[in-house]
Order: C-alpha cells, then sequence, then structure tokens
C-alpha cells in the first residue's frame, strides 16, 4: 500500500494505491509460469 500527500494551505489531496497482482488469474498465472520454468513458485509475486 502507498500514500501520497499533496498540498497546501487551501487544499490537500490523498492518493493510496493497492497492488492486487497477487490475486486472482494474474497471479495465478505468473505463479504457473514461474514453477514451467524452473523457478521460485512466489517469485515476483510480492510478500
Amino acid at each position: 500500500l502507498d500514500i501520497h500527500l499533496f498540498g497546501n494551505d487551501d487544499e490537500m489531496l490523498v492518493m493510496a494505491r493497492l497492488d492486487n497482482l497477487g490475486k486472482g488469474a494474474s497471479g495465478a498465472a505468473v505463479q504457473n509460469l514461474n514453477i514451467a520454468l524452473g523457478l521460485d513458485e512466489h517469485a515476483g509475486l510480492g510478500p
């Protein structure tokens, strides 16, 4: 999770970003490719 704050004396903007690559079909595709290539099963999937 990344949180960024921007602002001045009159306004403030809060932005948040959540990386969910490890969820669903995209994470399964990366995991399967890692297995097929003989790499660590969790490589590139984050913590």
